[in-house]
């Protein structure tokens, strides 16, 4: 005696030829379009598209690394640790953005430290399970960059190394916003001047800790860094360092601080002890979301795109994928000024 249910049969996974039979073009039109071939009409690719997302086609990954040794993906190994809002949000999703209408897809894998960060990417190498990485919080002598360049294995950084050899990057123009960020504060009139960063490894920390040094020199400020440890990162301690600031007797009258949570918390610990920003106290922050500016919209912000950042580095992958010269795949975003009056 047969038995029925209630539940709908399976649903027939959809194929190239399912494809071939709605729009009447050939298994291997639609195959070349799928894959981004640009040697077929906008119109067919568009037929093509549009029939492939009407039947809800997905293709066989497996099948198509077997034929072909790619597998359409892009890595992104993300620094977990990151102290700037918003970044991850805003790199995922500018590149997101710029694989959409591309064969690609992402893989995210978050690490929380560098050693565990260079094991993710020898294991991406040994099993080919992506077509080519993005990395990001590079340090001068990275040890995953070197890695992938022994490989000649298809990467682009979000940051840049001191290593001869070229690779493909696009940074944050941070001797820019270190410059600007101290001739401002110059130009406001402050004559002592503090940097506070927080103190990893990266070659970003290098590089605005040499550029704050010589601006200063170079307007004649007395300054002085702060660059803090692990234990001093949390948003308390924070708080705690800016009441300090504020009762120190060689109170600093402007600082710059490359992180918008480092920001926060140390304006929040100004005003603890009386201190106004930017009242009694000049602030420059770096900018990478609308967090800042929606608490303290009298702050000077130095701000940086991160969602731009995500779609440009994407774009420099893609074309050393398709074989470019990493030489001629480097590029740097230039920092947006908010000066409040």
């Amino acid at each position: 005696m047969s038995r029925t249910t209630g539940a709908p049969p399976p649903k027939k996974r959809a194929t190239l030829r399912t494809i071939s039979e709605l729009t009447g073009l050939s298994q291997s039109t639609i195959s070349l379009s799928l894959r981004g071939g640009t040697a077929l009409k906008e119109e067919t690719r568009k037929r093509i598209a549009e029939a492939a997302a009407s039947v809800g086609y997905v293709p066989d990954r497996a099948g198509v690394r077997l034929r072909t040794g790619k597998t359409n993906v892009i890595a992104l190994v993300l620094d977990g640790a990151e102290y700037s809002i918003d970044f991850t949000r805003n790199m995922i999703q500018g590149i997101g953005h710029a694989i959409q209408g591309t064969r690609y897809h992402m893989n995210v894998m978050p690490e929380f430290a560098h050693s565990h960060s260079v094991d993710t990417v020898r294991y991406i190498l040994e099993n080919r399970t992506a077509d080519g990485i993005v990395l990001t919080h590079t340090s001068a002598r990275d040890p995953r960059v070197q890695l992938l360049m022994d490989a000649d294995f298809p990467f682009v950084t979000h940051g840049r190394t001191e290593f001869y050899s070229p690779h493909p990057y696009h940074d944050f123009h941070s001797e820019q916003f270190t410059r600007q960020s101290v001739e401002r504060l110059a130009g406001l009139g402050c004559k002592s001047v503090l940097l506070v960063i927080g103190g990893d490894p990266t070659n970003n920390y290098h590089t605005i800790v040499t550029n704050f040094e010589r601006a200063a020199a170079r307007l004649k400020l007395d300054s002085r860094i702060i660059s803090q440890t692990d234990e001093q990162e949390t948003a308390v301690a924070q708080r705690q360092l800016g009441r300090e600031l504020a009762r120190a007797k060689d109170r600093p009258d402007g600082i710059i601080c490359d992180s918008e949570m480092r920001s926060i918390c140390l304006i929040s610990g100004l005003n603890d002890a009386g201190v106004r920003v930017p009242e009694d106290m000049r602030f420059i922050s770096k900018q990478t979301s609308a967090v800042l500016p929606a608490f303290f919209p009298a702050v000077d912000t130095v701000e940086e795109d991160i969602f731009s950042a995500g779609v440009e580095l994407t774009r420099l992958l893609l074309r050393r994928i398709a074989g470019e010269p990493a030489a001629s795949l480097q590029s740097l975003a230039e920092p947006t000024t908010h000066w409040k009056s």
